[in-house]
C-alpha cells in the first residue's frame, strides 16, 4: 500500500542532496586559465554550486584565478569548499597566491561555508597565510568543519591559525551570528605545545566544538592541559582524538579534569601517548562515574606501557557503557594473567565483544619499569605545579650520578638511553649541536682525504645514527632524535653550501641510505636503522634549507628498484622510501 506521507518524505530526501562540481581524484594538472576551463565551464553550468570538490588535483597561479572569477559569479550558495591534496608540486609562492583569488571571489560572492577541507596540502606556514584572510571573513562565519589535517603548520602556522580563528569569531560576533565551528581536525601538523596552547585559546572562545583531532602533533603535558582546559567550555564535545602525543601523568589529570563536562562523549583516542599506569589510573577513575560517559562508543588506550592494575580499572570504568564496540588495549604490559583478567572482568560486564586483538604484549623487564614508573609518578605528584624547564632541571639531577655519555660513546652503540643521557647533559640544543660538530671536525683534521669532502661524510654518518632513532616506538626519544636530526642537517646543509660541497653531500647521502654503492669498501657498512632515517626526511625535506637539487635526486633513487643477486627478495625498506616519496611528491619547491 502507498503512503503518500512515505512518499513525500522521500521526496524531501532527494530534494535535500546538495548539487554542486566535482572533479575529485582526476589527478589535473591545472597550470594556466586554458587548463583550468574544464571546471570553470562546470561551475558556470551548474544550477545551484553547493560544493565545489577538487581534492587530488594541482592548481598554478593563473589556474586559480580563473576558477576564483567563475566563483564571483556562481559561489553564492557554496557550502562546502573540499579542496585537499591540491597544491602538488607548487612553488611555495604560488599557493598564497591561489589561495587570496579564491578566498576574495568567495568574498565578492557572498559564499556562506559550512565546511572547509584544506588537508594533505602540505603548504607549512605560508599557506596559512593565504588562507588568513578567508578564514576572517564572511564565508567562514557559518563554518561548521574546519580540516586542516597533515598540513606541515608547525608552531608558527599553528599560531597564525589561531589568530585567523580568533578573528573570525570576532567578527562573526558583531554580525550577531559568532562562529559555531563543531568539527576541528588538524593532526599531523607538528604544533607543539606553543601551537597547541594558541589554538586551546580558539577552544576557550567557541564553546561549540564537538570533535577535535589533534594526533601527532608532538604535544607534551603542558599543551595538553592547555587543549583540555579549552575544551572544558565544549560540552558538546563527542570526539577527541589526541593520539601519538605525549601526555603522561601530569596531562591525564588535566584531562580526567575536564572529562565529566564531556557526558555525550562517543569516542576518545589517547592510543601511544605514554599515559603509563599512573596516569591510565586517573582517566580509568573519570571514566567510571556511574552515568557520566553512557554514550562512549570508541576508546582507544593501546600502546601506552599499562601495568595489569591500568587494565582492570579501565574494564572496570565500562560498566555503564552499553554503547561500547571498540575498546583499544593493545601493546601494553598486562603479561598472559592480566590479560585474562581483563577479559573476564570485560565478559562479567557484557563488554567483552568490544574488546580488540591483544595479542601485543610487552611485559619484558615490567618489575624494572614499575619501579621506574612509581618513582616518576612521586615526583610528579610534588611537582605538578613546577613549570617544564623546572621538571628537565629534575631529570638532569636523576641522571647525573649515571655514567658520563660522550659522543664517542653514543656513536659506537648509538641506543635511544644514551642519546637521552647525552642531551640531558648538554641542556640547549646549540650544546648538543656543537658536540656532534666538534666530533666531526675533529675527525676530519685527522684524516688524509680532503677535509671539506672528509667533515661532510663524518657528520652525515652521525646523523644517520641520531636520525636512526627517528623510528623509536618512544614517542620522547622520537622527538628528540627529529629534533636533533634537524638541527644537524641544517648545519650540513650550510656548509656544503658554504664549501661549495654539494655534490659530494648528494653523492655521501644516496650511500649513507642504501640508495647507492659507495666507492671504497667501508662506506657501504650500513650499520643503522635506515627505517628511522627516512621518517627523518620525511620532515627535514621540507625544511627551507633542503636544497631542491637534493630532493630531485632523492626522489630519482627511491624510484629505482633495489637491485639484489637473489630472487624473490622484498626490500625491507620499501615501505618507508613510499612513504619519504609521497612527501617529496608532495613538496613545493624552492
Amino acid at each position: 500500500m502507498f503512503s503518500l506521507g512515505e512518499i513525500g518524505e522521500q521526496l524531501k530526501d532527494v530534494s535535500r542532496k546538495s548539487v554542486g562540481v566535482s572533479f575529485a581524484g582526476q589527478s589535473l594538472v591545472l597550470d594556466t586559465a586554458d587548463d583550468a576551463l574544464q571546471v570553470v565551464e562546470a561551475i558556470k553550468a551548474c544550477p545551484c554550486l553547493e560544493y565545489l570538490d577538487l581534492e587530488g588535483n594541482t592548481l598554478g597561479t593563473p589556474a586559480a584565478e580563473a576558477i576564483a572569477e567563475a566563483l564571483k559569479e556562481k559561489g553564492t550558495p557554496l557550502k562546502k569548499a573540499l579542496w585537499k591534496d591540491m597544491f602538488t608540486g607548487r612553488l611555495k609562492t604560488e599557493i598564497p597566491k591561489a589561495l587570496e583569488h579564491l578566498g576574495t571571489a568567495l568574498c565578492t560572492a557572498g559564499s556562506q561555508l559550512t565546511e572547509l577541507d584544506m588537508s594533505d596540502n602540505a603548504f607549512g606556514p605560508i599557506g596559512i597565510q593565504g588562507l588568513a584572510n578567508l578564514l576572517a571573513s564572511s564565508p567562514c562565519y557559518t563554518l561548521q568543519q574546519l580540516k586542516l589535517n597533515n598540513n606541515g603548520l608547525g608552531i608558527s602556522g599553528g599560531k597564525m591559525l589561531a589568530k585567523a580563528l580568533e578573528k573570525c569569531h570576532e567578527n562573526s560576533s558583531k554580525e550577531g551570528t559568532p562562529l559555531a565551528l563543531k568539527v576541528f581536525i588538524v593532526g599531523r601538523n607538528r604544533l607543539e605545545n606553543e601551537g597547541a596552547q594558541a589554538l586551546a585559546s580558539v577552544f576557550e572562545r567557541l564553546k561549540t566544538l564537538e570533535e577535535v583531532v589533534m594526533q601527532q602533533n608532538g604535544i607534551y603535558h603542558v599543551g595538553i592541559a592547555a587543549i583540555a582546559q579549552g575544551l572544558s567550555v565544549n560540552p558538546n564535545l563527542r570526539v577527541l582524538n589526541l593520539n601519538d602525543n605525549t601526555i603522561g601523568l601530569k596531562g591525564a589529570r588535566a584531562l580526567a579534569k575536564a572529562l565529566p563536562t564531556f557526558r555525550g562523549l562517543e569516542e576518545l583516542n589517547l592510543g601511544d601517548c605514554l599515559l603509563k599506569t599512573k596516569g591510565a589510573l586517573v582517566l580509568a577513575e573519570a571514566l567510571e562515574i556511574h552515568g557520566n560517559h553512557t554514550s562512549l562508543r570508541y576508546l582507544d588506550l593501546s600502546n601506552n606501557e599499562l601495568r595489569a592494575d591500568a587494565g582492570n580499572a579501565l574494564a572496570k570504568a565500562m560498566h555503564d557503557k552499553t554503547l561500547l564496540t571498540n575498546l583499544q588495549l593493545d601493546g601494553n604490559c598486562f603479561g598472559t594473567e592480566g590479560r585474562e583478567n581483563l577479559r573476564q572482568i570485560l565478559t562479567k560486564l557484557g563488554r567483552i565483544d568490544a574488546l580488540h586483538s591483544l595479542d601485543e604484549d610487552y611485559t619484558e623487564d615490567e618489575e624494572e619499569e614499575d619501579d621506574n614508573e612509581d618513582e616518576q609518578s612521586e615526583e610528579n605528584e610534588s611537582d605538578e605545579d613546577e613549570a617544564s624547564d623546572k621538571e628537565d632541571n629534575k631529570e638532569q639531577d636523576n641522571i647525573a650520578e649515571s655514567p658520563v655519555v660522550t659522543v664517542a660513546d653514543f656513536l659506537k652503540s648509538p641506543t635511544a638511553e644514551k642519546l637521552l643521557q647525552l642531551l640531558l647533559l648538554h641542556l640547549l640544543q646549540d650544546d648538543n649541536v656543537q658536540a656532534f660538530i666538534d666530533y666531526a671536525t675533529n675527525l676530519a683534521n685527522q684524516s688524509n682525504t680532503a677535509t671539506e669532502q672528509k667533515y661532510i661524510e663524518e657528520l652525515l654518518r652521525i646523523i644517520m645514527k641520531v636520525s636512526a632513532l627517528c623510528g623509536s616506538g618512544y614517542m620522547d626519544v622520537r622527538m628528540k632524535a627529529e629534533s636533533l636530526s634537524d638541527a644537524l642537517y641544517a648545519k650540513l646543509f650550510s656548509y656544503a653550501v658554504e664549501n661549495n660541497q654539494i655534490s659530494i653531500l648528494n653523492n655521501a647521502l644516496l650511500v649513507n641510505l642504501g640508495l647507492m654503492k659507495g666507492e671504497d669498501k667501508a662506506s657501504r657498512k650500513i650499520d643503522w636503522n635506515l627505517e628511522g632515517c627516512f621518517k627523518a626526511l620525511e620532515k627535514v625535506t621540507q625544511r627551507d634549507y633542503f636544497l631542491a637539487q637534493t630532493r630531485s635526486m632523492l626522489k630519482v633513487f627511491l624510484e629505482k628498484p633495489m637491485k639484489t643477486s637473489r630472487a624473490n627478495v622484498v626490500d625491507p625498506f620499501q615501505d618507508s622510501k613510499t612513504a619519504l616519496k609521497t612527501v617529496l611528491d608532495n613538496i613545493q619547491v624552492t
